[in-house]
């Protein structure tokens, strides 16, 4: 009997599930919810609301008209993911997509169907722009800082949840200390997250404003910026004069992304120089060897 009421469901189609009133399917206790769960269906757009736990504030207008004409000729090639709500559905993961597919003039949409209570819809949506979407580094740190006072995780479990090094993970949320007006450069571009790190050790935000409006002014580097702080801390310092070919800065950079930490070079004009990579604890210090043997 069970068999034959299964196969009399699938015989309707999902789209019938959807749009049957007496058998609205809001939770996976309801009647056929197993047969909707996980399945991909064309939704119309106008079906579909925004999810407003969504992390991301700012779309690249030019990279989402790009995504647009894919659309156009190519069509949406990964669903996106929507979850069941009233009569309709809401978006929780693929928003560049959804718009792009309005932009292209679609009707429909592959989409992903799910039942997912507000917490777990956050959840999904955080996550999955953290790991597939190039937010940028305030959204990303706001976005680490939600998953972890809204869905209650510890530091542990969102490096697990979102595949990230937890020193990564504080690396974005201090971003977060800087003054609002250094956290809108960052977003806009005037400044990378480099300098953020750098100007995260001058506790006075006066200070950080200041030396801020030096560095978009003189248009500093990283390195410049990371000397002009330690000049303020320490103003009896003495400056020590280094030589800092374009090689060399390159150099200093990409080891700082392929060590997840920072890292400073020097060399004069024979080409003799030093390396100094820093770490911040006993941890961090064998990532980085395990970096060097390759085992990492």
């Amino acid at each position: 009997m069970a068999k034959s009421s299964r196969k009399q469901a699938l015989g309707r189609g999902l789209s019938a599930l959807l749009n049957d009133p007496e058998n609205a399917i809001e939770s996976i206790n309801d009647k056929n919810a197993d047969l909707l769960i996980g399945s991909v269906i064309e939704l119309e757009l106008n079906k579909i609301t925004a999810n407003p736990f969504q992390p991301r504030t700012n779309f690249n207008e030019e990279t989402l008209e790009e995504l647009s004409q894919s659309v156009k000729e190519l069509g949406v090639i990964q669903p996106i993911t929507v979850r069941k709500k009233g009569d309709g559905f809401e978006l929780i993961a693929g928003e560049r997509r959804f718009k792009a597919s309005e932009m292209a003039g679609l009707k429909t949409i592959p989409a992903f169907i799910r039942l997912a209570d507000d917490q777990e819809s956050l959840e999904m949506a955080l996550v999955e722009n953290i790991q597939r979407q190039d937010l940028d580094p305030i959204e990303i740190g706001l976005s680490y800082q939600r998953l972890i006072e809204e869905i209650n995780l510890t530091q542990d479990q969102l490096s697990s949840r979102v595949g990230k090094k937890r020193s990564t993970i504080t690396n974005y949320m201090r971003l977060l200390k800087l003054d609002p007006i250094i956290q809108t450069g960052i977003r806009d571009g005037f400044i990378s997250m480099g300098h953020g790190r750098a100007l995260i050790n001058i506790d006075s935000q006066k200070e950080q404003i200041k030396l801020y409006k030096i560095i978009v002014k003189k248009r500093l580097s990283v390195r410049e910026t990371e000397a002009l702080v330690r000049k303020l801390k320490d103003p009896k310092a003495i400056p020590v004069k280094n030589y800092h070919p374009p090689y060399v800065e390159q150099a200093a950079s990409d080891l700082e992304v392929f060590f997840d930490t920072p890292v400073s070079a020097t060399a004069n004009g024979q080409g003799q120089g030093q390396l100094k990579i820093s770490f911040e604890s006993q941890e961090k210090l064998q990532h980085i060897l395990n970096k060097i043997k390759g085992e990492d």
